[in-house]
C-alpha cells in the first residue's frame, strides 16, 4: 500500500502537486472571495467582455458623479495609476508609492499587455481621477503561479487611482 501512495505522489503533474501544497490556502481565498461577492450593496462584479468566467469585484471610494466625464481608457491604452496591493488576509505585498518613475508614486503600464487580466477588466471601468477598491481572484491574477510574496491561488486587494491616460487617443 505504501508504494502505491509513493508510485501515485510521483505521477502528479507539477499543476497536481501545486494544488495539493496550496490547497488549504486556495480554499480561504475563494471562500472570501466569494463572502465579498456576496456584499452586493458595496461591489459591482465586473465581467471581461471576452470571457464570461473572468470577473472582479470594484468599490468606487469616490463620488463617481464628479468622474463620469473625464476620460476612460481603453484596453489598449497607456494609463499612470497609484497602487497598494495587499492579499486577501491584508498582507502588504506591494506599492506604487515605494516607485520614482515615471513620476514619484506612479505606475505606468498597457492595460493590453503586462499587466493581470484583472486589471485589464477592471481599469477600463474607471475615470481618471477615479480610487477603487478591486478585488482580483487568482484565475485572473496570478493563477497557479508564485510572484514574489503572492502564492499560487492568491485573491489580490488593490487599491487604485486612475491618475492619467498619456498618450490618449479617441
Amino acid at each position: 500500500m505504501a508504494l502505491g501512495s509513493v508510485v501515485s505522489s510521483c505521477l502528479k503533474t507539477d499543476d497536481e502537486k501545486i494544488a495539493d501544497d496550496y490547497a488549504e490556502w486556495r480554499a480561504a481565498n475563494t471562500a472570501w472571495y466569494q463572502e465579498q461577492a456576496a456584499r452586493t450593496e458595496y461591489y459591482t462584479t465586473v465581467v471581461a467582455p471576452w470571457d464570461p468566467n473572468a470577473q472582479v469585484l470594484i468599490h468606487w471610494f469616490n463620488d463617481t458623479s464628479k468622474t463620469k466625464n473625464n476620460l476612460k481608457p481603453k484596453f489598449s491604452s497607456m494609463v499612470d495609476v497609484k497602487y497598494y496591493l495587499r492579499l486577501y488576509d491584508g498582507t502588504a505585498v506591494d506599492s506604487s508609492y515605494l516607485s520614482t518613475s515615471p513620476a514619484d508614486s506612479l505606475f505606468r503600464c498597457r492595460l493590453s499587455s503586462g499587466v493581470i487580466e484583472g486589471w485589464a477588466i477592471a481599469v477600463p471601468k474607471m475615470h481618471i481621477g477615479d480610487s477603487c477598491r478591486v478585488l482580483v481572484p487568482y484565475n485572473v491574477g496570478y493563477g497557479i503561479s508564485t510572484a514574489g510574496d503572492i502564492k499560487p491561488f492568491s485573491t489580490l486587494q488593490f487599491d487604485i487611482k486612475l491618475v492619467g491616460i498619456p498618450k490618449y487617443e479617441l
